[in-house]
């Protein structure tokens, strides 16, 4: 009987061993021994046996494994013979790029300093806040729906009941999504440590048990991630302000909340609370989503105020203390108390304890610049996500993380982000993509611009939701589609239409000539594009 010896990834626990050692043992004719120790399973099979049967075996109970010979999953592939890549970080930028690393032939070191992998997204970003998001949107239909016979009624909120099912779905998606991958991919090696370089291609690495580990490499990439931006207010580092983590994971609905910020973070984060029950005060520097189109911000601040919100705009306190009880701010001549005080004022990337080395060129606050290739200023040194210049979205970094493996494995990828639509997800949601008007003025083009109110999309009027309207910019000269501003309750899934419009070079007369089905909020696409020809108050329902 042949034998075989597979290095078996995924086991945590001797009961793991037992376990894979069964499913091994099932099969006819194999005696199997598994150690937990070793990783390794030490097997007799008859003659012959698809080895491709073991393999299935171990999976089918949670278990990669691979031959201890030379056919690792990436000794055969032409090219990358022994490619070492290492990665610090594991969030979506990292595993995006181990991953495919991998499929390209290389061996992966991923190094992660946290407590838990996974990064921001995942854990204490995206997808804690859009259940948050979504439970305050429910608590506040029920108090405030527009069908009258339908009995309206504050709810009550269990907000630790809230936090449980949150941390929950949270740690679920983190094992799925990447704790599974990792103990699935036997070309993935997970070490546990802060990593800092030593040069271009070494790597020193500060575990938890206090030792020092030492790896050198032949491409590395940086995928560390951001943090909060915390102001520099006097006195505010004294006190016990929250930044989005803390507001994310509070088991309590503080009183009265006053945020500081005006973009994405501040904004969702203070209506959830808002609609929770809290009384919300927002500081803007300057006025809500200063990037974007100026009309949104206003609409918005007519949305907050509307729902009981104080919004200050161009107001920044002066101090902050807290009194062991409540915060102080002061602001001119105004005090303003608080529970608590959230602090989303941007983010700054994790690059400040790597060392990087001299050469790496970095913009004042320490995000690394790399080009579309995501290549640094170092040869073999590549950079993601957004601990870089790039804009800080999830889905940039995972694009950006698959890229750089292509590019690090001797391929040829870039990354184009002239077409980004994003989105804020306040109610109603923003969806943007493109150049607004004064972006393209900026850059020397000629608009042409309308502005349809969702009072005249059929779906809103149905849906008795018409706060917010929807905006489409043309090159004047082509009628070429160059931008999409929208304020309405599912802009997050309308924008993409207009992106993959902007995309394919479509002139606002061909979008207005598109099917859209009815009724649809995306059909309001297609009756702001008729606006440029065409009197919308003037057609029929769904008309072509």
């Amino acid at each position: 009987m042949p034998n075989i010896r597979l290095r078996i990834t995924g086991m945590t626990c001797e009961h793991c061993a037992r376990s894979a050692e069964d499913a091994l043992n099932a099969l006819p004719g194999v005696e199997a021994v598994v150690s937990f120790a070793d990783s390794l399973a030490d097997i007799r099979t008859p003659d012959p046996l698809d080895q491709g049967l073991l393999l299935d075996a171990l999976a089918a109970v949670g278990y990669r494994a691979e031959p201890m010979d030379d056919e690792a999953p990436w000794a055969n592939i032409p090219g990358n013979d022994g490619l070492h890549i290492a990665i610090v970080g594991t969030g979506s930028g990292a595993f995006a790029a181990a991953i495919r690393a991998v499929e390209e032939g290389a061996r992966v070191t991923l190094i992660e300093g946290a407590d838990v992998i996974g990064g921001t997204c995942v854990n204490i970003g995206c997808v804690p806040s859009k259940i948050m998001i979504r439970a305050a949107h429910l608590a506040h239909l029920q108090a405030h729906h527009p069908f009258p016979g339908i009995s309206a009624h504050t709810p009550a909120i269990d907000r630790v009941a809230l936090v449980r099912q949150q941390q929950a779905r949270v740690d679920e998606l983190r094992h799925a999504k990447y704790e599974n991958i990792l103990a699935a991919n036997a070309g993935i090696e997970l070490v546990r440590g802060w990593a800092r370089f030593e040069d271009t291609h070494t790597l020193s690495i500060a575990c938890a048990d206090g030792t020092e580990k030492r790896i050198t490499a032949d491409r590395i990439l940086v995928a560390t991630g951001s943090r909060p931006a915390i102001l520099d207010i006097p006195g505010l580092s004294d006190t016990p302000y929250w930044t989005s983590t803390e507001a994310l994971a509070s088991t309590r609905i503080p009183g009265h909340l006053t945020v500081i910020g005006a973009s994405v973070v501040a904004l969702e984060l203070a209506q959830a609370y808002l609609r929770l029950g809290s009384k919300v005060t927002l500081l803007a520097r300057s006025i809500l989503l200063s990037r974007e189109d100026l009309a949104i911000g206003e609409a918005l601040v007519r949305v907050f105020e509307e729902e009981g919100a104080r919004v200050l705009l161009h107001t920044v306190p002066e101090s902050v203390s807290h009194d062991g009880t409540e915060f102080v701010l002061s602001a001119g001549a105004e005090e303003i108390r608080c529970d608590e005080l959230l602090i989303a004022t941007g983010r700054q990337p994790n690059t400040d304890r790597l060392h990087l080395p001299a050469a790496v060129e970095t913009t004042a606050n320490g995000a690394i610049v790399i080009d579309d290739h995501m290549r640094t200023s170092v040869e073999g040194l590549y950079a993601a996500g957004d601990c870089t210049q790039q804009p800080q979205y999830v889905y940039v970094a995972a694009a950006a993380g698959t890229r750089a493996a292509i590019n690090m494995t001797g391929g040829e990828a870039a990354l184009d982000l002239n077409v980004l639509p994003r989105v804020v997800f306040t109610d109603p949601a923003v969806g943007v993509v493109g150049l607004n008007e004064q972006q393209a003025r900026e850059q020397g083009m000629e608009t042409d611009a309308r502005t349809l109110d969702l009072e005249n999309v059929p779906r809103a009027l149905a849906n008795f939701e018409t706060r917010g309207f929807i905006k489409l910019v043309t090159e004047k000269k082509t009628g070429h589609l160059i931008g999409a501003q929208i304020l309405a309750p599912e802009a997050g899934e309308m924008i993409q239409t207009a992106a993959l419009a902007i995309r394919n070079r479509m002139t606002v007369r061909e979008l207005a000539d598109q099917l859209f089905p009815y009724l649809t909020m995306v059909e309001g696409l297609k009756l702001c594009a008729q606006t440029f020809n065409r009197n919308v108050e003037q057609l029929s329902c769904c008309a072509g």
